[in-house]
């Protein structure tokens, strides 16, 4: 799981291209739980906290610079 600080020092393409990665990971995980071949069920939780976690620091970013323009 991905710590909140690595995340913080990440550029905005790069948290971009990382929610794609999880989202097309979190899709292949509800595929493999929906024919009960979901190896580790602990990592549906992670990939949608992960995911959370990216969009919170996406707002926070884009109302920041909304504030300083």
């Amino acid at each position: 799981m991905a710590k909140i600080d690595d995340l913080k020092t990440k550029t905005d393409d790069q948290l971009t291209e990382q929610l794609g990665e999880l989202k097309r990971e979190q899709f292949n995980l509800r595929f493999q739980s929906a024919t009960n071949q979901l190896e580790k069920p602990s990592r549906v939780r992670e990939v949608r906290r992960t995911i959370a976690q990216i969009k919170t620091l996406q707002t926070e970013r884009a109302r920041a610079a909304q504030a300083k323009a």
